[in-house]
């Protein structure tokens, strides 16, 4: 077993923290600096909490606590991505042993970029879930009346489905996908909120839907209920922004917290979306 805290003789006093902040949305972000007691066992939100009870930096400025987002703290919610020394990653699962062990100097903290920034490390991620509405990546129903016993599920499909279910829409593909770029719509002077609304959708509808969603539509499309929508999702996946925008850099299962097969999926819907695609044209 190999130990992650320092050994007594190299364990620092203190810690370097680097955040990069940000006041407001589409303000300039900045740099700042903090300094805390080193801890065993700290993972990056136990850092986040020790700069927030300090509320001072390096230089004994009194400074607001770094916002970020986080949830379960144990793997789950997917609320706490941000870019950890430079990687994409969840902070509850970042420790801070490992991280030191890597990079003794400091701890860099940087919100995620594909994303529009809220405050600091706080991202607004309402793009990720749009692409789940595109792909309506859900079971549907129309009751709840008992319909008694549903289909059986082969085991083989059982184990090809349950990886994808665990997906927590962290967003942690979408930042290492080189084709998800930032999209970030900017309310116009006399614009209504709800046709603000409507326009920043049709933007996030013609970019890429990401991995995430692509993996979804598979899971669902192979659910005994959820695949009364398949075409719905297959047509989804091969409009604008769908499984042709697509790579293949593979980015974006290296990063997955949860080690979901995002390509296996990637794969399956490109066969799917070509037999789909052929299907409807001889349909015609």
């Amino acid at each position: 077993m190999i130990a992650l805290e320092p050994s007594i003789k190299n364990r620092p006093e203190f810690i370097n923290v680097r955040v990069r902040r940000q006041n407001a949305p589409g303000e300039k972000p900045y740099w700042e600096l903090h300094k805390i007691k080193y801890e065993p066992e700290m993972n990056v939100i136990s850092v986040l909490q020790r700069i927030a009870a300090q509320a001072t930096n390096t230089d004994g400025k009194r400074v607001p606590p770094v916002a970020w987002d986080c949830g379960c703290l144990e793997e789950v919610c997917g609320s706490c991505t941000m870019v950890i020394n430079g990687r994409v990653r969840q902070s509850c699962s970042a420790l801070v042993d490992r991280l030191l062990a890597d990079n003794p100097d400091e701890i860099v903290l940087e919100p995620m970029t594909k994303f529009p920034v809220v405050r600091d490390l706080v991202v607004d991620r309402q793009r990720l879930f749009r692409a789940l509405e595109r792909v309506k990546a859900w079971v549907p129903v129309d009751s709840y009346y008992n319909m008694g016993p549903g289909e059986r599920i082969l085991r083989d499909d059982q184990e090809r489905n349950y990886p994808l279910s665990q997906c927590m829409s962290c967003g942690c593909c979408l930042e290492a996908c080189p084709q998800y770029n930032k999209i970030e719509p900017k309310q116009k002077d006399g614009e209504s909120n709800e046709a603000f609304e409507e326009r920043k959708k049709a933007e996030f509808d013609a970019g890429f839907v990401g991995p995430h969603a692509i993996s979804q539509a598979m899971l669902f499309n192979n659910h005994p209920t959820g695949k009364s929508l398949a075409g719905e999702r297959l047509d989804a996946l091969t409009g604008p922004g769908g499984i042709a925008a697509c790579g293949n850099a593979q980015n974006c299962v290296a990063v997955c917290p949860k080690e979901i097969p995002l390509t296996t999926s990637i794969a399956r819907a490109g066969r799917a979306t070509t037999l789909h695609a052929i299907k409807k044209w001889f349909d015609k």
